[in-house]
């Protein structure tokens, strides 16, 4: 099952994307993609799915051009994995971490995949990390590995864009790089793990980045250093991990900071990027204000 959203900023509502490539209002199911929605597990996608069966005919179709917001409603937080692709680390002259890097990224910063991506003012290195993302759907909290994706709800596309001056020159705070309005993108849609006729293999699969036309990163999860199960079960070790929470995983090797010499996002850019199975996005970017 495909969950999206879609509407003006503060006007969001809920839609499904049917297998036919259909997409149906679901406002009349009864709430949003939030803590709320994904905290009913299994039984939450059940009754969505019996919604589906039942209203999804007769319900409103969303028509072309309305903006695609944020897959999810805002969660409690995004968490980050730093350098978890063997490549990454080594464009970025890092040893291989022991243990996974953890950064937050503030909720506020959440957006839809096709919005315009405001450059932060005082900052001019701002950077593309494509990215997949999980959603966390059962409330986890020491959890082991074994059992870690049984708190998974399922993927979706992110890009961690980064403002290196931010993140590297002002005293090594990660988090106020990663943080400004617009830099955590989510979507198109959330590919759901309800619907056993529609596998994702989220620990080979190939995700993409192009900046204006060119191919920028190109990789798959096979490079990861840390899996995803080890992420979810290691990130539940020092914080509860609330439903809709999201964490993203981390990015191949192609971000901008890597190149010889760096090589920034101006306004003018056209950003585009996808993970196979997840969709794509496109984003302009545009200057301060």
């Amino acid at each position: 099952m495909k969950l999206f959203r879609f509407g003006a900023p503060g006007e969001e509502r809920p839609g499904v994307l049917l297998p036919d490539g259909a997409r149906v209002d679901a406002s009349g199911f009864g709430g949003d993609w939030n803590e709320a929605f994904f905290g009913q597990g299994d039984a939450g996608l059940a009754r969505l799915a019996k919604w589906v069966a039942s209203d999804a005919a007769k319900a409103p179709r969303v028509p072309a051009g309305v903006r695609l917001a944020s897959a999810i409603a805002r969660p409690s937080k995004i968490v980050c994995i730093g350098l978890n692709y063997r490549d990454h680390a080594r464009e970025s002259g890092a040893a291989l971490p022991a243990e996974p890097i953890v950064f937050m990224k503030a909720s506020s910063a959440l957006a839809g995949p096709e919005d315009d991506l405001r450059l932060p003012i005082g900052g001019d290195k701002t950077d593309w990390e494509v990215e997949l993302a999980l959603v966390i759907g059962a409330r986890a909290k020491y959890v082991a590995r074994e059992d870690a994706m049984k708190h998974v709800a399922g993927f979706v596309l992110h890009n961690d864009y980064s403002e290196r001056g931010f993140q590297l020159e002002r005293h090594g705070q990660w988090t106020k790089g990663k943080s400004a309005d617009g830099f955590a993108p989510v979507g198109p849609f959330l590919s759901t793990l309800a619907t056993p006729d529609e596998p994702f293999d989220y620990a080979s699969v190939r995700l993409w980045l192009k900046v204006n036309g060119e191919t920028k990163q190109d990789g798959t999860t096979a490079d990861m250093i840390f899996d995803v199960p080890t992420l979810v079960s290691y990130v539940s070790q020092f914080m509860t991990l609330l439903p809709g929470d999201v964490i993203s995983t981390g990015t191949p090797a192609g971000v901008g900071l890597g190149h010889k010499p760096p090589l920034y996002l101006r306004a003018g850019d056209v950003v585009e990027y996808g993970i196979d199975g997840l969709g794509q996005a496109r984003q302009k970017i545009v200057a301060p204000e």
